[in-house]
């Protein structure tokens, strides 16, 4: 992603350097009392470690650096901001462990995951550790930081802890439910995804010391662009290229998942209907489906909702007036993370 920022190349280059340091600091605590173990399995689950280890391997990072591009843009120090960038991507690697688990998915970014490698208890286990490591990273705001500030900061984290599994059990119950609502599909999504992009950009204006209304317009940015980026992920999910996204594109359907192309199927189409209700569908199935859901107009429906949530995100985010080079890379970053051409 270091083309996305022609403008701040070394500045994120900088950000991400310091925040890897971090993360590795921090990590480093898990092979305590005899856990060498631990501290691998939680390296192996950043990317860093063991077979297949690699950039791609590690994820877009995104989260951190919304933390420390929104510090820096509202004219903070955004250095002061990396124990909270650290403590994010720490909780978002917690919640991709549990879900790989729940969810019974045997690869993530192309590699086995944590559970299929170790097995299921250890791997419950890893993730409980990297929620722990996660909480004792965001206590680092305290070297620079007020007390006032380190405790709202504190709040705000473990308020969109909470909200990420309540997301995720809802996605859990979700697939069970007789009825598609699309309340209930924003409302999980507005949980396992949108909550910690929401937390990341405030949590960076926070550190910066911005006022209200501008802390307010981040949040509001970091929540518009998870709504918009789930339902990206859902286009990419049926239609996306396998090989780009690390997984196999044949899982959503596969699994049942009630993803936002497909509820609006459900409520379209009564084939389609008959079809996802009559029993497993198989991998074979899926590409006559997807053609089935783009030719009724799903594709075509989730990327409007995805475009008019892009817009919502990107008035926000103006309405933060952020500044410099890292406003400028905010800007490049959603419109590169949704595939907008604005």
């Amino acid at each position: 992603m270091t083309d996305l920022f022609p403008h701040a190349q070394a500045l994120t280059a900088d950000m991400r350097s310091m925040v890897r340091a971090e993360l590795t600091r921090v990590i480093d605590q898990s092979a305590a009392h005899d856990a060498e173990t631990l501290r691998e399995m939680l390296a192996y689950q950043m990317g860093w470690e063991g077979e297949g280890s690699s950039a791609r391997a590690e994820g877009k990072k995104i989260r951190p650096l919304l933390v420390t591009l929104t510090a820096d843009a509202s004219e903070g120090s955004w250095r002061q901001s990396v124990p909270a960038a650290a403590a994010v991507e720490l909780v978002h690697n917690f919640s991709l462990i549990h879900d790989d688990i729940e969810d019974q998915s045997e690869t993530r970014r192309g590699r086995p995951t944590v559970w299929k490698k170790w097995g299921v208890a250890p791997a419950v286990n890893a993730g409980d550790a990297m929620f722990s490591l996660a909480s004792l990273a965001l206590l680092g705001l305290r070297e620079h930081h007020s007390a006032d500030t380190v405790l709202e900061a504190s709040q705000r984290f473990h308020q969109t802890c909470l909200r990420l599994t309540q997301g995720q059990h809802l996605d859990l119950a979700f697939e069970s439910l007789a009825k598609t609502p699309l309340e209930s599909y924003w409302q999980m999504v507005g949980g396992k995804t949108a909550a910690l992009l929401s937390c990341s950009t405030e949590l960076g204006a926070l550190c910066a010391g911005a006022g209200p209304d501008r802390k307010t317009a981040y949040q509001q940015f970091g929540h518009y662009l998870g709504l918009a980026y789930q339902a990206q992920d859902d286009i990419l999910g049926i239609w996306g290229e396998q090989e780009k996204l690390g997984k196999s594109t044949a899982g959503d359907l596969v699994s049942g998942k009630l993803t936002l192309p497909v509820i609006f199927g459900l409520t379209q189409d009564q084939e389609f209907r008959s079809r996802w209700r009559s029993g497993q569908i198989e991998a074979g199935d899926v590409p006559d489906l997807a053609r089935r859901l783009e030719d009724i107009g799903s594709r075509a429906y989730a990327q409007s909702v995805s475009d008019r949530l892009t817009d919502l995100a990107l008035t926000r985010l103006e309405s933060a007036q952020p500044s410099g080079d890292s406003g400028e890379a905010l800007h490049a970053l959603a419109r590169t993370l949704l595939n907008r051409q604005v």
